[in-house]
């Protein structure tokens, strides 16, 4: 089955290669989806794939890489429409907004 979660990472998640563990990740577990900076300093991300990989994927996020520190980690159902901002196929990194 697949499904869209939207996630919102708090803590020490900007200037850590967050973002870039994200991608990595996602890309090792075949996911789709992007991940991008919050000015507010979360970063936000939509993983879509089998529920299973997904579900696997948010534990890797509540975790960060090494020199990151995750406070809370917020998700909910996604859309496809929450993909839109992605460019092309695959996973993406997008600019800070």
């Amino acid at each position: 089955m697949t499904v869209v979660r939207h996630l919102l990472v708090h803590g020490r998640v900007q200037g850590v290669g967050y973002r870039a563990f994200v991608e990595d990740e996602a890309r090792a577990r075949g996911l789709d989806g992007w991940v991008r900076n919050r000015r507010d300093g979360t970063v936000e991300a939509v993983l879509k794939g089998e529920a299973e990989r997904v579900a696997d994927m948010i534990k890797a996020c509540q975790r960060g890489p090494f020199s990151a520190w995750v406070s809370a980690l917020d998700q909910r159902e996604g859309t496809e429409a929450d993909l839109a901002a992605r460019s092309g196929d695959g996973f993406s990194v997008l600019p800070t907004v």
